[in-house]
């Protein structure tokens, strides 16, 4: 099993007819999924997706794949191919497209459908190239067919990319429910008449390689919500991604069926739910659909609201519901059902959000205490299946945290594939496909490129570093008025601060070590304003942390007298 080596150099020239496969995101993390082909002098894209800041990184908005192993090159790429509509696959699509406006972007209708009103708040008429499922495409040097395949939202496509080094196939986000809502079942026959072909290099999502057996179907989930909509006294708060097409039309249903209204609450939800309807993926009853307005003359057993949060982030609402900063004033007698996934890491304060709707008098319905949601990626069970009924030569994890890369390697292992043909790769890692083997071969940089407000890649690890730093340790401002002739304090210095905490006495015993500093400067003939804030920066931040074990930010300003 080759692992990625962290002294991996530039990789070499590409030979003729071998095909580059590297990921720039979307490998040791859960989100900004993009995947680089490179055949012949040419470049495909598949997907371009963004990552979610954690805790640790505050004021980013969303993380972008790092575009600069291809920035020179964006002339030479032939497509960008969207597997599904998900955030995490097409979030990056409206900054790639900032850097080259034609690249034309391939997906199925609904995948399309919702990129191109994303990309209408970016200002962006993009080309586009509608496909479905049995589709085959000529992309450059790159022949793609199109498989369908069932995941969270629907239209989700795998793509079988055929070039001079072999057929790849790269699943997307995938399950195998064998009882799919809409009908549309992950096509087996497809990837069993590939592997008939000979597949070459598979790339197979990750995300529930470590979790036994095989993912729940969406229909298992009615009876749960349907019970919740039988017995719920009050108003019912659905909150659940702004994508989930399936899960909303049960929830409609269920409404339909226990004679309540429906308003969608939330601007990505009302955008994806127009579009989702306007094109019949969701089917609404007629009249069962109000404005939020109407709703609130209903009794509130005929009430329902689903609602999702800023980036159709279903958690972002519920928190604010519980801190009382909603429009949507929870009470005794609501009930609130969680139809979402809790994103792995995001445990504790997703606990504190359900504590909050609870102290509030909701009865809390998630999937912790009820059948109402599944995953929408493969479990083991199904990807043995499949690794049994491709048989690929070279396998490659994608989408999923190194745990799950390693659970997924593991799989492919137990069902034949040599120890050899399995490739764990990470973001930047190149791996080659050249005469039936794939190879890593070396590594590229592709680290995370921050979005804050209007900047891309303005936010720096170091920024970061010094916001983390003024949000847990604080900000002390001093003002130094200092005589230009003797180099020394000409009142006594002032102090602001801000998130330290302190009182009129905590600064006395700092003033000696300042004046020490300006004494020592002098002697040394430093007269410099910009040199004396330096030192003074130091010694008052060095003084903090002996007596307060404390590092707050330090911002001296000099002024001379």
């Amino acid at each position: 099993m080759s692992h990625p080596h962290p002294d991996l150099g530039q990789p070499p020239r590409l030979p003729d007819n071998a095909l580059r496969v590297v990921a720039l995101g979307g490998l040791g993390e859960i989100g900004r999924n993009m995947t680089v082909f490179e055949h012949r002098g040419r470049l495909l894209v598949v997907d371009c997706g963004v990552l979610f800041p954690e805790e640790h990184q505050p004021g980013v908005d969303v993380i972008l794949p790092d575009f600069g192993w291809i920035r020179d090159r964006l002339d030479k790429i032939d497509a960008i191919v969207l597997t599904h509509g998900h955030e995490d696959h097409i979030g990056g699509v409206p900054y790639l497209l900032k850097e080259r406006a034609d690249i034309p972007v391939v997906g199925s209708r609904l995948t399309l459908a919702f990129l191109t009103a994303k990309l209408k708040e970016h200002r962006i008429k993009p080309v586009t190239v509608e496909v479905k499922e049995g589709d085959r495409r000529k992309l450059g040097p790159f022949e793609c067919d199109f498989l369908a395949v069932n995941h969270s939202i629907p239209d989700g496509l795998a793509v079988a990319i055929r070039t001079k080094a072999g057929v790849v196939l790269h699943t997307g986000d995938f399950k195998m429910d064998q009882f799919p809502l809409d009908r549309r079942l992950t096509d087996l026959r497809g990837f069993a008449k590939l592997g008939e072909e000979g597949v070459d290099l598979f790339m197979t999502d990750s995300t529930n390689a470590d979790v036994p057996g095989f993912t729940t179907a969406e229909k298992d989930l009615g009876p749960a919500i349907d019970t919740v909509f039988r017995t719920a006294p009050g108003r019912i708060i659905v909150s659940s991604f702004a994508s989930h097409v399936h899960r909303i039309q049960q929830v409609l249903d269920a409404a339909k069926a226990g004679g309540r209204k429906v308003a969608f609450v939330g601007r990505s939800m009302v955008r994806n739910m127009g579009i989702a309807g306007d094109l019949g993926y969701l089917k609404i009853p007629k009249g069962l659909i109000v404005d939020l307005k109407e709703l609130e003359k209903l009794p509130d057993r005929k009430v329902t609201l689903i609602c999702t949060g800023s980036q159709g982030e279903p958690m972002a609402a519920l928190s604010r519901m519980a801190n009382r900063d909603h429009m949507i004033r929870i009470g005794e007698g609501d009930t609130v059902l969680m139809a979402s996934s809790l994103i792995p890491g995001n445990e504790n304060a997703i606990y504190a959000v359900i504590n909050g709707l609870i102290r509030w008098g909701a009865n809390v319905i998630h999937k912790g205490n009820a059948k109402v949601h599944v995953s929408g990626h493969a479990s083991a069970g199904e990807l043995v299946y499949c690794y049994n009924l491709v048989k690929p030569r070279n396998v490659m994890p994608i989408h999923g945290e190194f745990r799950h890369l390693k659970a997924n390697a593991e799989l492919a292992t137990s069902t034949g594939v040599p120890v050899d043909r399995v490739i764990i790769a990470e973001d930047g890692v190149v791996v080659d496909l050249d005469r039936g083997r794939a190879r890593i071969v070396g590594k590229v940089e592709a680290g995370y490129v921050y979005v804050d407000a209007m900047t891309v890649g303005g936010v720096t690890e170091a920024s970061l570093k010094d916001r983390r730093a003024l949000a847990e340790e604080g900000v002390v401002t001093v003002v130094l008025l200092v005589d230009a002739n003797t180099g020394r304090l000409a009142e006594p210095p002032d102090f602001l601060a801000r998130g330290f905490v302190h009182d009129d006495t905590t600064f006395k015993e700092v003033i000696p070590v300042i004046e020490e500093t300006l004494a020592k400067a002098a002697s040394e003939g430093i007269g410099e304003a910009n040199a004396l804030e330096e030192l003074v920066g130091r010694s008052v931040g060095n003084w903090t942390y002996r007596h307060w074990r404390r590092r707050p930010v330090v911002i001296p300003v000099v002024i001379d007298a």
